[in-house]
Formats: structure tokens, C-alpha cells, sequence
């Protein structure tokens, strides 16, 4: 994306494990938020792409300090992958489309065919709108640094149904096995496709949240392989894995599949898991997204931007970020207090282990404080 150029360095920076001056704010950012953010209906925001552009654009300039990730994401919602596999797809006004499948028999997909990626599904018309934007960025000097793909294991669940997924990982192992690595090769040819568009491509995204929901001994057998590949396929970019399902389980074995950045849900504490796992893997999180960053005030969104920075970002591999991506609904002005946040930060006088972090308290929708700072918020 046509970034601010030291922000981007920075990310990398960060990426790379490295200390930034100061740590970047990255959000990801795609049509459940967008759509209603700019006021219009979630199909034109789909149908045209000088709306869509023009929506991409503003944020540049409404917010400038944050890195959005992948940045001028050409997505409709979760379809894209699932569309090359014949999925049906349900359109609607006011939210991304839902998806349903054609059959849930594992015999099936294991026998169906791989899509053809540049004629298949929706996957055609997300190359014909990042070359339009890409040509576009370019004449104003910038371009698009990342592309995306959702995830083998979410891919085949919305291909499949879950149930089936689910079930199958037990029942018929050596099906899933086949639908898997079936699917990861598709997805690997589809980012190619994606990158081949763009003139300097820096990074990928892989989102799969379905991982968070296998044991570690499924993770290891189905999971793990395609991850591998996957990432593998891409050494030298920036590989960015979001996966915000509560699965600390898994995240030892993650260090072995590839990618430089986690974004990780906020249930779990943003320090353990950078002792755990933060010298191997930089973390991209972890604002609770909803109960904070959507419910709150700003200054509450400030405070725990704050928490989170002075907690990790000593030492560096910490880009500040929602645990996971913006809720539909949130306010711009909490995007304004993680950028205040990051602006105003100075690293602390104490040690991030003796600094207590805010915790989310009761049915989750208010932070815990010191006594001494504790106050009422009127919820948004």
C-alpha cells in the first residue's frame, strides 16, 4: 500500500525483530468495517471500484502514522478462496456476503479437481482490481506492498462446512489430508498470481482462524505441513500470519512454520507471549478489538495502547495493533488514540515485567485499572 515510506520501514523493522524509534501502528482493515465506515451499501462498496478506491485512498490521509494491512485489500469478505471451489455465495446490503456449501461429502473434495486461479470464482476480479489500483497508486508515487489469502483450514471450512472439517480430522484423516494439500497449492498459486500484478511486493498475509480450534497433535499432522509450504513459498517477503482464536497451545509450534508476525487475539497477555515465543516471532496485537477499541471511549482505547506499548515494545518485535482486525461498527476516534498513543510514548522508567497489564473484567467490556486511576466510562 501506498504507505508513508518511514512507516513502512519501520514495520519492517519491526518485523524483522528489530526496535523502531517508535513501534508502528498497523490495523487490518477490510469490508466489514469499510462499508459502513464510509456510510454506503456493502455491495457498491464491492461493485465499484471507483468507490472502493476512493474509500481505500482516504484512510491515507483521514489517519496518517498507520500502516494498514495488506492495504488496498481486494477481498468480499470470506468469498474469494471458497468462490474458485463453487461455493454459493449470499449477497447482501449491509455485510459481507455469507457462504454456503454445495455438498459436505469429503469423498468429493478430495476427488474435485484444482481451480484453475486465474479463471475461476471471484479470484479473476481480484486481479483486475489490484492492477487497476496499483496503476493508479504508482502515478502518485507509491503502490501496494501486500496481497492475502485466507487459510487452508478456513478455506475447507467454508467449503465443506465445519461440521464435516471437524469430524473428518477424526473420522477420515486421509481425505482431509488430500483436501488440504489440495487447497494449500491453490492458495499458493493464487498469491503468486496476486504478487505477479504489483511492480515491488513486500509482504503476504495468510488468515486462518480455524487453526486456533485443533489440538496441537492435530495442528502438527494437518496443519503444520501446509503452513510450512506455504510460508516457505514466500521466504524473503514479509509473512504476516493473522490467527486471533485464544490458542496458546499452538504457539511454540508456530515458530516452526515460517512467518514473521503473528497477529494474535488479545485473550491472551501480551508479554508471556512474547517471552514464549516474541524472540522468534513478532507480535502484531493485541487492543481487544470489540469490548475496547469498539465499546469504549477513546481515552480507554488510549490507556490500553499505552499498556501494551509499555509492557512490549521494550526490546522491540512489537507492532501495536487490535488483537485481530477492526469491528464493524468501531469509531474512527479509536483509531486516533492508538495513533496518540504511539506519538506521545516514551519508553518507561520501570521494567515491563513490574508494569501490571489492563484486563478486561466481568462480561468483558470494561478494563481493570490501579485503584488509584480507576474510573467510570460511558460505554459507545
Amino acid at each position: 500500500m501506498m504507505n508513508n515510506t518511514t512507516l513502512w520501514q519501520d514495520f519492517k523493522l519491526a518485523a524483522r525483530l528489530g526496535e523502531p524509534a517508535k513501534p508502528p501502528l498497523a490495523l487490518i482493515v477490510d469490508s466489514p468495517w469499510l462499508a459502513g465506515y464510509a456510510g454506503i451499501n456493502t455491495k457498491d462498496y464491492y461493485l465499484f471500484p471507483e468507490t472502493w478506491f476512493d474509500i481505500q485512498r482516504a484512510l491515507l490521509t483521514r489517519f496518517p502514522g498507520v500502516v494498514w494491512i495488506p492495504g488496498f485489500w481486494v477481498e468480499y469478505g470470506m468469498a474469494v478462496e471458497p468462490s474458485a471451489f463453487g461455493v454459493r455465495i449470499h449477497w447482501h446490503d449491509d455485510s459481507p456476503p455469507a457462504l454456503e456449501p454445495v455438498t459436505t461429502s469429503l469423498e468429493h473434495w478430495a476427488e474435485a479437481p484444482l481451480p484453475n486461479v486465474y479463471e475461476d470464482g471471484l479470484m479473476p476480479l481480484v486481479y483486475r482490481l489490484y492492477r487497476y489500483a496499483e496503476e493508479r497508486l504508482r502515478a502518485e508515487g507509491g503502490g501496494i506492498k501486500m496481497v492475502c489469502a485466507r487459510g487452508p483450514m478456513v478455506t475447507a471450512g467454508w467449503i465443506m462446512g465445519i461440521n464435516s472439517l471437524m469430524t473428518g480430522i477424526v473420522q477420515h484423516p486421509d481425505l482431509i489430508h488430500r483436501i488440504v494439500e489440495k487447497i494449500t497449492t491453490t492458495l499458493i498459486q493464487f498469491l503468486h498470481a496476486q504478487l505477479d500484478i504489483l511492480h515491488e511486493p513486500e509482504g503476504i498475509m495468510l488468515l486462518d482462524d480455524i487453526v486456533g480450534m485443533v489440538s496441537l497433535q492435530h495442528y502438527e499432522e494437518f496443519v503444520e505441513p501446509c503452513l510450512q509450504r506455504i510460508f516457505g513459498e514466500f521466504e524473503g517477503l514479509i509473512r504476516v500470519y493473522h490467527n486471533d482464536t485464544p490458542c496458546a497451545h499452538l504457539f511454540p509450534a508456530f515458530t516452526r512454520a515460517g512467518f514473521d508476525v503473528l497477529n494474535f487475539t488479545y485473550d491472551v497477555d501480551l508479554l508471556e507471549t512474547k517471552k514464549v515465543i516474541g524472540n522468534r516471532i513478532a507480535l502484531m496485537g493485541n487492543i481487544p478489538p470489540l469490548h475496547i477499541a469498539t465499546r469504549q471511549p477513546p481515552e480507554v482505547v488510549y490507556e490500553w495502547a499505552k499498556n501494551c506499548l509499555d509492557r512490549a515494545a521494550p526490546g522491540g518485535g512489537l507492532i501495536l495493533s487490535l488483537g485481530g482486525g477492526i469491528s464493524p461498527g468501531m469509531p474512527a476516534e479509536s483509531i486516533d488514540a492508538m495513533l496518540a498513543a504511539v506519538r506521545q510514548w516514551e519508553p518507561p522508567a520501570l521494567p515491563p515485567e513490574q508494569i501490571p497489564p489492563l484486563r478486561l473484567t466481568g462480561a468483558g467490556e470494561e478494563p481493570s485499572r490501579p485503584r488509584a486511576t480507576r474510573r467510570r466510562h460511558r460505554r459507545r
